[in-house]
C-alpha cells in the first residue's frame, strides 16, 4: 500500500493519461507546431483538449492559441488542412479539418464585457500567459507549448484536475465581470465533470447573478443545453438554484421550491422534479441514442405549473389542477425567451401537457379508442411520452410503484398491439380527400374538412373500416347535416 497522498496519486495518473492521449494525436501537434515555428509564430495546443487529455477524454476536436493574426493562420494552414473555414474571424479564429481532426487556432485574446454589452469586445493578446490568464478556470488554463510539448500551468490546472474542483485564474469577481457567462459555465462543468465548485467561486457567482442579464438569451440557451445533457445535471441545476442564477436564466425551477404545508401532505416539488429528470436519463437508452435535450427538459419543466395552481383545501390536502395545461403554456413561454427552436418548443410543451394523460388509464379501463387518442396526440413524441411518464412516478411506496409500472406495461403493449393490427403509427381516415369530394360531389372547402374530420373521429372509435363502411358512414353523416 502506498505512503503518498491520494491527490499526489491523482494527479501521477493525470499525468500518464496526458502523455498517452497527446502521443495518439502527435501527428497534428507536431506538424502544426513546425509549421508556426518556422514562420516565427508562437502556437500552443490550449484549454479543453489539454483538460481532456488529462482526463482521458479527448475528442477530434482540438483548439489552439497563436501569436498569428488570422490572416497569417490561414496562410500557414493552406496546403496542410484539408480544408479551411473563417467563421469566426471576427474572433480570431480560423478552423480547419486535417483528416478526422477538427481544429480551431485562435490569436492570443483578452476579451472583456463592456458594464452594458451583451457581447464581448475582441482584443488581441501578446503573450500566452496573458491568454491563458483570461480564461474563465484554472482546469482550462493549461497549455502544451508546440512544437517542443513543453507544459505551461501557471494557475494550478494540474492540482485543481486531480483534486476535481473548479477556481479562477484570477480573482472569480474579475472574471465573472470580464464575462458573466463563466458563471453558467460553472455550473456546466460541474454537471459535466463531477466536479465541485471552490466556495470563493460560489460566492462570488451568488453575488454577482444578475450580471448573467447582459449576456444574450442564444448564449445562456447554449450553456443550459450543455447542462442538462451533461452526465450530472443535478449537480450544474442544484447550483444554479443556490447561487440564485436559476432566478435570472430559469425561474420555474427554483419557484418549484414551495414552502411546505404545516400537514406535510405534498411532496417537495422541486426535489421530486430532479428525481424525475435522473429517472428519464436512466430510460434514455430506449431511444437508441445519446443524451437526449428534449425528454430532459420536458421532465424538468413538466411541474413547472404546479405553483400557479396550487389550492388548499379544507381537509388539508392540496390540489394542482390543470398544472399540466398551465405549465406548458408556461414552458412555451421559457423556451420562446431563450430562443429556442419552435420544434423544440413543440416537442417538449407537448410533453409537459400529456404528461398526466396516463392517469386516465386507471387499472386498464381505456378503450381500444382512447388508446388511439392517446397515440395520436402524443404524435413523434410517444416513446418521450413513455419515458417521462414513467420517470414521474417518484413514490417510496413499492407496492404502488409496481402497481403503475405495471399498468403502464399494460398500456405500452395494448398500443403494441394495435400498432401490428391497425398501423397506428400513420392513423388516416378510411377515405381521403379527393375520395371524400368524389362520394359527395363536392369541390374544395370547408365541408371536405368536416367530413376529414368526422372520418377521423369513426377511425378513432371503431378502428379500421373497409371503404364500403367508410362510404356508408360518410352519406349517413353528410345526410345528417342536410
Amino acid at each position: 500500500m502506498s505512503d503518498e497522498p491520494e491527490s499526489t496519486l491523482r494527479m501521477s495518473d493525470v499525468q500518464r493519461t496526458a502523455v498517452r492521449e497527446l502521443l495518439r494525436i502527435a501527428p497534428v501537434i507536431d506538424e502544426l507546431g513546425a509549421r508556426f515555428e518556422k514562420a516565427g509564430e508562437q502556437i500552443a495546443l490550449v484549454g479543453g483538449p489539454v483538460r481532456d487529455a488529462m482526463l482521458g477524454r479527448l475528442q477530434n476536436d482540438l483548439d489552439f492559441t497563436t501569436s498569428a493574426r488570422p490572416e497569417v493562420t490561414e496562410k500557414l494552414l493552406k496546403g496542410w488542412a484539408d480544408a479551411i473555414w473563417d467563421m469566426g474571424r471576427a474572433f480570431g479564429t480560423i478552423g480547419c479539418r486535417k483528416g478526422p481532426w477538427q481544429v480551431e487556432i485562435t490569436t492570443f485574446r483578452s476579451d472583456t464585457y463592456d458594464a452594458s454589452s451583451r457581447k464581448p469586445e475582441v482584443q488581441y493578446g501578446d503573450s500566452l500567459a496573458g491568454d491563458l490568464h483570461r480564461r474563465d478556470f484554472t482546469v482550462n488554463a493549461m497549455a502544451v507549448t508546440l512544437p517542443g510539448r513543453d507544459f505551461e500551468d501557471p494557475f494550478g490546472g494540474l492540482v485543481d484536475l486531480a483534486n476535481q474542483v473548479l477556481r479562477t485564474p484570477g480573482t472569480p469577481e474579475d472574471s465573472f465581470s470580464d464575462d458573466p457567462l463563466r458563471m453558467m459555465r460553472a455550473a456546466r462543468f460541474s454537471a459535466q465533470l463531477g466536479f465541485t465548485v471552490d466556495p470563493a467561486v460560489k460566492a462570488a457567482m451568488t453575488d454577482m447573478a444578475a450580471r448573467i442579464e447582459i449576456v444574450s438569451p442564444e448564449r445562456v440557451r447554449d450553456e443550459l443545453v450543455k447542462l442538462v445533457t451533461a452526465p450530472w445535471p443535478r449537480r450544474g441545476l442544484e447550483l444554479l438554484v443556490d447561487t440564485g442564477l436559476a432566478d435570472h436564466v430559469i425561474p420555474e425551477l427554483p419557484a418549484l421550491a414551495l414552502e411546505r404545508d404545516e400537514h406535510h401532505r405534498h411532496k417537495d416539488v422541486y426535489e421530486h422534479t430532479l428525481t424525475v429528470l435522473e429517472q428519464a436519463i436512466e430510460l434514455e437508452h430506449r431511444l437508441g441514442g445519446g443524451p437526449d435535450f428534449v425528454s430532459r427538459f420536458a421532465a424538468l419543466m413538466h411541474d413547472v405549473g404546479k405553483p400557479r395552481t396550487r389550492k388548499f383545501q379544507d381537509d388539508g390536502s392540496v390540489t394542482f389542477h390543470h398544472h399540466d395545461v398551465v405549465g406548458a403554456k408556461i414552458t412555451r413561454k421559457r423556451m420562446k425567451a431563450l430562443r429556442f427552436s419552435n420544434e423544440q418548443i413543440a416537442a417538449v410543451s407537448e410533453l409537459v401537457e400529456l404528461h398526466l394523460r396516463f392517469h386516465g388509464y386507471g387499472s386498464g379501463e381505456w378503450t381500444d379508442s382512447a388508446v388511439r387518442r392517446y397515440v395520436r396526440d402524443a404524435g413523434d413524441q410517444l416513446e418521450r411520452l413513455h419515458i417521462l411518464t414513467r420517470a414521474d412516478c417518484t413514490t417510496r411506496n413499492r407496492r404502488k410503484a409496481d402497481r403503475l409500472r405495471r399498468t403502464y406495461d399494460d398500456l405500452e403493449e395494448r398500443i403494441a398491439r394495435l400498432a401490428e393490427e391497425e398501423e397506428l403509427a400513420s392513423i388516416r381516415p378510411d377515405l381521403d380527400g379527393n375520395q371524400i369530394m368524389e362520394i359527395l360531389g363536392i369541390g374544395p372547402g370547408r365541408e371536405v374538412g368536416r367530413a376529414y374530420k368526422h372520418l377521423m373521429e369513426l377511425r378513432m372509435d371503431r378502428g379500421p373500416m373497409s371503404q364500403e363502411e367508410a362510404t356508408a358512414a360518410l352519406l349517413e353523416w353528410w345526410s345528417s347535416q342536410g
